[in-house]
């Protein structure tokens, strides 16, 4: 039997999960898609598909049917309503799994620090931003003594970000320049979203560059190899745009990092694409992909772990 999940926000990231999970997942089902706006598209595609709706946000989940019987909940709708939503679930006793840069549980990237975090009631999924560059930072940090600096710039279709996404942009950068930190190992973090209005729309492209110190060119490119493989294996259109590019900063020309001072290494710059696997919005919206993915694959280990053979 598999696990019953909710889905709370029926805009493009809720929708493109409900789709992920219906057509993807070997141990978890849809059992409600929540939403406030009762002619959403979300809710009319999740009743085509079977799936039980409200409209009437959190306080018309907790009065469904099936409310009981559901273990994870995925919240994708705005930083401040997610304080409300993780207050009423976690006294439920719910597995909360958040899309929203809310960030009240610890930051979550799948392939740097998931298993340190599987018994946190509420898991933070960053930023779309976050889950494609962030790794990035981890990969230079984990063959690196030092990395000094992390900076990351976003840029994304404006067609591919709804409401939810442009209410929370400021939310977004404080949030992913936190993560970069925490979860990508850098001293310092900087992160930047770019909301491309050109038609015909650009596929997402993210570009990161690090400043580190104590690892070799050689090493670097081969731990981002080994992580964007990793990455790829829950979003096949994740790749490198071109190799990774170095340039060395030499002590008789450093740079000035805000907070640290002026420091040499090794500028590590990579360029990537995330090509959207198209379930709900185009393929050109590897921001919906990417986030949407890290979730589905963060709640399924977590089935796995905490509830193991019961959702065979």
């Amino acid at each position: 039997m598999k696990v019953k999940t909710a889905i709370i926000g029926s805009g493009n990231i809720g929708t493109d999960l409900m789709i992920k999970i219906k057509r993807m997942s070997a141990n978890m089902e849809v059992a409600a898609m929540v939403g406030i706006d009762p002619t959403s598209d979300g809710l009319a595609r999740a009743r085509r598909m079977g799936v039980a709706t409200t409209h009437e946000g959190i306080d018309g989940l907790t009065k469904m049917a099936d409310y009981d019987d559901i273990k994870v909940v995925f919240d994708a709708t705005s930083a401040g309503a997610h304080h409300l939503h993780d207050h009423v679930l976690r006294a439920d006793g719910k597995q909360v799994i958040d899309l929203t840069p809310a960030a009240i549980g610890p930051y979550v990237v799948p392939v740097v620090n998931l298993e340190q975090h599987l018994d946190q009631p509420n898991m933070n999924m960053v930023t779309c931003g976050g889950q494609a560059t962030i790794p990035m930072v981890a990969a230079v940090s984990r063959v690196a003594q030092r990395v000094v600096w992390g900076e990351i710039v976003a840029s994304i279709s404006s067609k591919s970000a709804g409401p939810g996404t442009r209410a929370n942009i400021d939310e977004f950068t404080e949030t992913t320049s936190k993560a970069i930190e925490t979860v990508g190992g850098a001293e310092r973090g900087k992160a930047i979203i770019i909301l491309n209005p050109a038609e015909p729309p650009l596929i997402m492209r993210d570009t990161v560059f690090t400043l580190s110190q104590g690892a070799e060119p050689e090493a670097i490119e081969e731990s981002i190899n080994d992580m964007v493989a990793a990455v790829q294996a829950y979003v096949p259109g994740y790749r490198l745009k071109q190799r990774v590019q170095f340039e060395r900063i030499g002590d008789n020309a450093p740079v000035n990092v805000p907070g640290i001072g002026k420091v040499s290494g090794l500028k590590t710059s990579v360029y990537l694409e995330v090509e959207g696997a198209a379930h709900y919005l185009p393929a050109y919206a590897g921001n919906l992909d990417i986030m949407t993915s890290a979730a589905r694959a963060t709640a399924e280990r977590w089935v796995e772990t905490h509830l193991g053979r019961r959702a065979a």
